[in-house]
């Protein structure tokens, strides 16, 4: 039979029933779902897409505080006001000591809670499992863990020092997390399986050993436990080994140049095959990799840890799982001030032999380095998904600039149900244009034919080829913001549909011999899918002579979309 559909009049009895044993993840209460589709990836081209329901779906989302859904009374205020900010999909926080306040009996009042109030606002889910980790700490672990710190250890730093991290080396600590986690899962799977409101998981969150009040740079650059400390002078796990023979060619540069440095050795301990870390100080010094051995042996050790709790997850109801990281910075730029181990780019080939469960990477980009995360997060076929990141007029003009430059799955600034986000914000428009634009996104994505246009005052000019035109894009309008974004299609060999805001965008032509001319430029939306012209454009609201060159005019104090069509004379 079908499932009902869940509203908040039923989750008032909720505590009741589940009081009386009905959250026993062994009691059969549903029918078997039969979900024929359920969200998978999918590669098109280049890009990896996400497949709601048999169809491409583009997560125009944002992410909510991480207490948020803490309590339903809070929850039920907020999914009015995500809908009203032209979301299609929200990230929303799961975290274990709620779902398992005592160990063994799961209480899934809040999940049922937020699945209820996605529903009503025609929203889709990814949830985050706060479990073992939350900004490398462990600070929503159920308390019975909390407190048991013989049967849970903790992290050491390179005094001795216990830090409030569960250490990766818990046995114990990686079973309850991972059991917890399939428990969710299951009961995913009973009350959403035919539904499928939730179409993704990520599990953990920016986890790593971190430290920054210790007393010298490093001293939590990965755990020093006693059993840490035996594994980090034992051999380098063969699995690892075998990934990397196999992988050499493609690996990240940084890994390959100091393996080739200690020759391509294929056993030793993590010093003999990797060498002896350096750490170079100094802000300029930022993007070197000080500390790099013991980062990979950090990686290797969360990603074993992972990989159990995410591959006990996905054999109860295998939607796609990701992690994601707090990133290396100018400020904070060497292992333990950013959390050591986690899946950023220079060990991503560490988490791909130790995570197979993992479907990829995710940055949380609050940097100005925003383009080069970018391109970071997309080497080795690795999908670009943001789940968190700013919002405002930034992550207005960014929003299309990754989905049109690194066929993104996903944009999710942080907090999106902030005050600050309640009126005149920006994002507004540009996801209420996105959300149009969706399907025809999803169908260029990976195809060749889709760039990003991102512009700022420190980069006022971009530049590239499409088709058989180059594309230049300067900040537009007479009163120039700090930045602007947009995207474009080639949509024929002399036809574009440019969005954005604020964006002078001209086309040169490849060869020199011949001049360029509008033919037509039309502004209007799509509706599924099929472009609809509401006003010729021409005159002063086009560049369509020799006095600026030939093109587009995107307004600056609104999202246009624009098509053009271009011919070339002698």
């Amino acid at each position: 039979m079908k499932i009902r559909k869940i509203s908040y009049r039923h989750l008032m009895i909720l505590p009741v029933i589940l009081a009386l044993d009905a959250c026993n993840p062994a009691k059969d209460k549903f029918a078997e779902p039969s979900f024929p589709h359920i969200p998978h990836l999918e590669k098109q081209g280049t890009a990896m897409r996400l497949m709601v329901e048999g169809k491409p779906f583009l997560l125009i989302s944002g992410e909510l505080h991480n207490s948020t859904c803490g309590g339903l009374s809070t929850m039920r205020s907020v999914w009015k006001q995500m809908a009203a900010k032209n979301l299609n999909s929200v990230i929303a926080t799961v975290s274990w000591e709620l779902v398992e306040p005592e160990e063994g009996k799961y209480n899934f009042t809040l999940v049922d809670s937020i699945i209820a109030g996605a529903r009503e606002a025609d929203l889709k889910l990814v949830l985050i499992w706060f479990a073992s980790w939350k900004n490398a700490s462990s600070v929503y672990i159920p308390s019975w863990v909390k407190k048991n710190y013989e049967k849970y250890p903790r992290a050491r730093d390179e005094y001795g020092k216990p830090l409030e991290i569960l250490s990766t080396f818990g046995e114990a600590s990686c079973e309850a997390d991972a059991l917890a986690f399939a428990a969710l899962m299951r009961h995913i799977k009973e009350i959403d399986g035919d539904q499928q409101t939730i179409v993704m998981m990520q599990v953990e969150n920016e986890m790593g050993v971190l430290d920054n009040l210790g007393k010298t740079p490093g001293n939590a650059r990965r755990d020093f436990s006693d059993r840490a400390n035996r594994a980090y002078n034992g051999p380098v796990p063969k699995e690892l080994m075998d990934y990397l023979m196999k992988n050499r060619d493609e690996l990240f540069p940084e890994l390959q140049k100091v393996w080739a440095l200690n020759g391509y050795r294929t056993s030793g301990t993590w010093e003999e095959v990797f060498g002896k870390s350096e750490f170079r100080p100094g802000n300029n010094e930022w993007r070197f990799y000080s500390y790099y051995t013991e980062e990979l042996f950090m990686a290797w050790h969360y990603a074993r840890y992972v990989e159990k709790i995410a591959a006990a997850g996905k054999a109860e109801y295998p939607l796609p799982m990701y992690v994601n990281a707090w990133l290396k910075q100018p400020f904070s730029y060497w292992p333990g001030r950013y959390p050591s181990g986690g899946p950023l780019p220079q060990v991503l080939d560490v988490w791909r032999a130790a995570a197979p469960s993992i479907d990829f990477i995710a940055p949380d980009i609050y940097t100005d380095e925003f383009i080069w995360v970018c391109q970071e997060y997309t080497r080795s076929g690795n999908p670009l998904f943001i789940p968190e990141t700013r919002g405002g007029e930034v992550g207005a003009a960014r929003a299309f600039y990754v989905f049109g430059e690194y066929n993104a799955r996903c944009f999710a600034p942080f907090g999106i149900d902030n005050d600050r986000f309640a009126k005149d914000d920006p994002l507004d428009e540009s996801y209420a244009v996105l959300q149009h634009m969706a399907p025809i996104i999803l169908e260029n994505q990976g195809r060749g034919t889709m760039r990003g246009l991102l512009v700022d005052t420190v980069t006022p000019v971009q530049q590239f080829k499409l088709g058989k035109y180059t594309v230049e894009a300067r900040l537009g309008g007479w009163k120039k913001p700090a930045v602007a974004g947009g995207l474009i299609i080639q949509s024929g060999p002399d036809e574009f549909i440019v969005a954005g805001r604020a964006l002078d965008v001209f086309f040169i032509p490849a060869c020199d011999s011949l001049r360029v001319a509008v033919e037509a430029v039309d502004e209007g939306t799509f509706a599924d899918g099929i472009w609809i012209a509401e006003r010729r454009l021409n005159g002063d609201e086009v560049h369509a002579s020799t006095w600026s060159g030939t093109g587009l005019k995107l307004p600056a104090n609104r999202v246009s979309i624009q098509r053009i069509s271009l011919y070339l004379y002698k």
